[in-house]
């Protein structure tokens, strides 16, 4: 009989993409319904190999085109880019999932509804960029959520401070403008799909932060001091301080938290 843990790991695994989208609503609707059991696997984790397709050409970030939204083809390779931010978010919530087996059973429930999002979040822009005549896998892509995904493989609490509060809540202050920027070229389908991610997303970073500071009491550490050290090595180079204070708030950050980000 499938556990959650069996069905994250089926999730993450499957290299298909058509099967990785089914499996991971299939899977989000019968744990969300109840009906699998979330007790823990017996057995030791298997080696954790993600599952992804031949395609995307995977490159160095310095080494993707820049994108001219003023052309279709442009704007098609903005869409693919918010795209494969979202496969990878799909892999990361059900990962997340079956790494860490002993957790609370609110934990799991959370992060499965995140993974469901993440899906539907992934299909409304593969179906925009079939409109437009391209496909997932034509244009290349970068790795750097998985890559540091990986990076923090070992340590619950380092994984939920950096993707969810570091890299993800970097999506709800770089949004708005995008969202203004498909709207200058009168894209209204795609603005409206980036305005439901933004808001979706502000509840994803707001279960990072829910479970990060769980962590954090768990293991008797002060949560925004932990942070700040975190921050201070897996920040990102090229962050700027434009900051989406209103979203951040509404995602957990405490003001103490956006003045320390602001002032580095």
């Amino acid at each position: 009989m499938d556990n959650l843990f069996s069905l994250a790991y089926q999730c993450l695994s499957e290299s298909s993409l058509d099967e990785k989208l089914s499996l991971s609503e299939l899977a989000a609707k019968n744990i969300l319904s109840g009906s699998i059991d979330v007790s823990l696997v017996d057995e030791d984790i298997k080696l954790i190999k993600v599952g992804r397709p031949d395609k995307p050409l995977l490159v160095d970030p310095k080494d993707l085109p820049k994108r001219n939204m003023q052309n279709g083809e442009g704007r098609a390779a903005m869409i693919h880019s918010f795209a494969h931010i979202e496969f990878n978010a799909i892999n990361l919530a059900w990962d997340l999932i079956y790494r860490f087996q002993e957790m609370p059973s609110a934990f799991y429930f959370d992060w499965t509804r995140v993974a469901a999002e993440e899906t539907k979040h992934f299909q409304l822009l593969q179906s925009q960029l079939r409109t437009l005549g391209y496909e997932y896998g034509d244009f290349p892509a970068h790795n750097g959520l998985w890559d540091i995904a990986e990076q923090t493989a070992h340590d619950l609490l380092l994984r939920l401070a950096v993707v969810p509060r570091i890299l993800e809540a970097r999506g709800l202050d770089v949004t708005p403008g995008l969202i203004s920027r498909f709207r200058q070229i009168k894209d209204e389908t795609t603005s409206s799909i980036l305005e439901l991610i933004l808001e979706e997303e502000i509840g994803h970073v707001k279960t990072g932060t829910k479970w990060y500071r769980y962590q954090c009491e768990k293991l008797n550490l002060e949560p925004e001091e932990k942070f700040r050290q975190i921050a201070k090595e897996y920040m990102p180079s090229n962050n700027t301080k434009k900051i989406n204070h209103e979203a951040r708030l509404m995602a957990g950050f405490s003001q103490s938290e956006l003045d320390y980000l602001v002032a580095q």
